[in-house]
C-alpha cells in the first residue's frame, strides 16, 4: 500500500537479524516506533542497502561490554573506508529471556537454542536452571524463535529478547538469563550523508588515523594532541590495515564536535604526524555515556 498523498514517508532503518532481534530493539530505543525497521541477514547487506539508498540508515553493533568488538570489528573497518557517516549512537542493555511455546514447563525442556554469543553469556544460568539440557547454536536469537514457531519441536526453548517473544507468541519462562547483568551493546547509526547534530547536547566524534614510520613514541605524541587541549577520549582501539602486514589504524572516540575549536586544533596537530586521518562522524553522545562521564568527574573532584 502506498503512503497517503501528502503523508511523509517513514524513515527506513536497516538492522541485522529477524524481527525481534536485539538490533531492532536498539533501533526503536533510538528512533521510536514511527520508523520502518527493515531486517537484513548480515552486516554486509546493511552496508550495501545504505550505499545504494534502498534504506535511509543502518544501525550497526560495534562493541559489547563483555565481549569487546570481536566479530563486530569489520563494521569499524567499513567506516574507515569512507562513504559512510555516524550520525547517532545508542547503548542497549541485553536482557536474555528463556522463551518457549505456551504451556511449556521447565521440566519439559531438553534443548536450548540461540546465537552462540547468547548461549555463552547464559552458560551458568542454563547449567543451574536446566542441568540436563543441551545447547544448540543458531544463526540469530530472534531467528531461533521464528524457526521454532515455523517448525514446532517439543522440548525446545530459545534465548532471545522479550520483543522476540511478543512477536512470535512465545512465553517467557525466565527473564534475565544472562550471567552478568552488565551486558551492554553499543550501536552506531550509519548514513550516506553527515547530519548536523542538534544544538545544546554533548557530542562525540569518532575518527580513524594511521601512523607510518613515525618513530618511537609516535602513539604517545599522537594522543598528546588531545591531552594538551583537554579533549577527553572515550575509546581507543587499534586494527590491522588489510593488505599491509604489521601496520595499524587507530580508532578513537572523543568528546566534542568537529566544530569544537579545541578538537579542531588537536586534529590539525595530529594531521602533521599521520599518514591518514579521517572523521567518521560527530553525533550526540548516548545518555549512558554522558551519565558515566559526569559520575567520573564527580568522583575525581
Amino acid at each position: 500500500m502506498s503512503p497517503r498523498k501528502g503523508a511523509a514517508a517513514k524513515l527506513k532503518v536497516a538492522f541485522q537479524g529477524e524481527p525481534g532481534a536485539y538490533s531492532e530493539q536498539a533501533v526503536r530505543k533510538l528512533l521510536g516506533n514511527e520508523i520502518e525497521a527493515v531486517p537484513f541477514p548480515d552486516f554486509a547487506s546493511i552496508w550495501e542497502a545504505v550505499r545504494e539508498g534502498s534504506v535511509d540508515r543502518g544501525l550497526l553493533p560495534v562493541e559489547n561490554s563483555l565481549a569487546g568488538t570481536g566479530i563486530l570489528q569489520d563494521n569499524w573497518d567499513v567506516f574507515a573506508q569512507g562513504g559512510f557517516h555516524v550520525v547517532a549512537e545508542v547503548i542497549l542493555q541485553v536482557r536474555h529471556c528463556l522463551l518457549a511455546p505456551k504451556g511449556t514447563k521447565l521440566r519439559d525442556i531438553r534443548h536450548v537454542r540461540s546465537h552462540p554469543q547468547a548461549l555463552q553469556q547464559c552458560r551458568g544460568s542454563i547449567r543451574k536452571l536446566l542441568p540436563g539440557a543441551d545447547v544448540q547454536a543458531w544463526w540469530d536469537t530472534a531467528g531461533a524463535a521464528k524457526d521454532l514457531i515455523t517448525k514446532p519441536e517439543a522440548g525446545v526453548a530459545i534465548l532471545a529478547s522479550r520483543l522476540a517473544g511478543e512477536i512470535y507468541g512465545l512465553e517467557i519462562l525466565r527473564e534475565g538469563m544472562e550471567d552478568d547483568p552488565n551486558n551492554f551493546t553499543r550501536f552506531l547509526l550509519a548514513s550516506r550523508e553527515p547530519q548536523p547534530p542538534p544544538p545544546g547536547v554533548t557530542l562525540k566524534t569518532s575518527l580513524v588515523f594511521a601512523l607510518d614510520n613515525a618513530g618511537p613514541g609516535s602513539l604517545f605524541r599522537a594522543l598528546g594532541c588531545f591531552a594538551l587541549r583537554d579533549v577527553d577520549l572515550a575509546r581507543i582501539e587499534s586494527r590491522p590495515i588489510p593488505g599491509s602486514p604489521w601496520r595499524y589504524r587507530f580508532f578513537i572516540d572523543v568528546f566534542g564536535g568537529r566544530d569544537d575549536q579545541r578538537l579542531g586544533r588537536a586534529l590539525e596537530h595530529l594531521s602533521e604526524m599521520t599518514s591518514e586521518l579521517s572523521i567518521i562522524g560527530s553525533y550526540p553522545a548516548c545518555a549512558d555515556w554522558v551519565e558515566t562521564k559526569q559520575k567520573g568527574k564527580s568522583r575525581a573532584s
